[in-house]
């Protein structure tokens, strides 16, 4: 059976997932990267972003690449596709990731603003859904093809599937950062009402590995 996930999701310890003022310069928002100190070394990280062999095993490198098992569609929200706002000016802008991005299955990306789909190398076709959250889904259900269905964020994004209950399972990496300020993950949510509890809780030196699962029949 599909199961929605969220896996990697790092937040800062005053509940950040992403700092403030996304630009070109600043992907993840103004000290975002400081967020992902965990993930950037592990072996799986530099494999599927870098191409390279090597990085770090263990606690964060288990957890990293757990999320890309058994994955057949990713859902993005615009913000994590790029930094352009409104109606898309070209079709020049292609994602942050170059010719190969490390997804290698359909990805949605949810807009206000139509676009034609975008093949790129390696296996990954970015798809353009301007009917929301459930028209994301069941079109990324239909792609994965019986595997899972992964949402990739950002904040704004999760949290309007959570409220919905539509994720089975959250991966959380609480990162030992402060940002100050920047894109809050949790706010207006009542997570125990919507039906999640904590399974697990794996701490490494770099970040608190948290697992919540929604308990409850699965929503449509």
């Amino acid at each position: 059976m599909t199961r929605v996930r969220v896996e990697g999701f790092t937040l800062s310890l005053d509940g950040y997932g992403a700092g403030p003022d996304q630009d070109l310069a600043n992907p993840l928002g103004v000290g975002g990267t400081e967020l992902h100190q965990w993930l950037i070394p592990t072996r799986t990280f530099q494999r599927a972003l870098f191409g390279q062999e090597g990085g770090r095993t263990g606690v964060d490198d288990d957890f990293a690449a757990r999320g890309f098992q058994n994955v057949g569609a990713w859902i993005l929200g615009r913000n994590m596709f790029g930094p352009v706002r409104g109606p898309w000016p070209d079709d020049q802008w292609k994602g942050w990731w170059g010719d190969s991005p490390p997804y290698h299955v359909p990805v949605f990306v949810l807009t206000h603003h139509a676009r034609a789909p975008i093949e790129m190398a390696g296996g990954t076709t970015f798809h353009f859904v301007t009917g929301g959250i459930h028209e994301a889904l069941d079109r990324a259900r239909a792609a994965a093809g019986g595997q899972d269905v992964r949402i990739g964020g950002g904040p704004a994004t999760v949290r309007q599937y959570l409220r919905e209950g539509l994720i089975d399972e959250l991966h959380l990496a609480i990162s030992p950062v402060l940002l100050g300020r920047g894109e809050p993950l949790f706010t207006g949510l009542d997570l125990r009402a919507l039906g999640y509890r904590c399974v697990a809780s794996v701490a490494s030196d770099k970040a608190t590995h948290v697992v919540l699962q929604r308990q409850g029949p699965a929503r449509a």
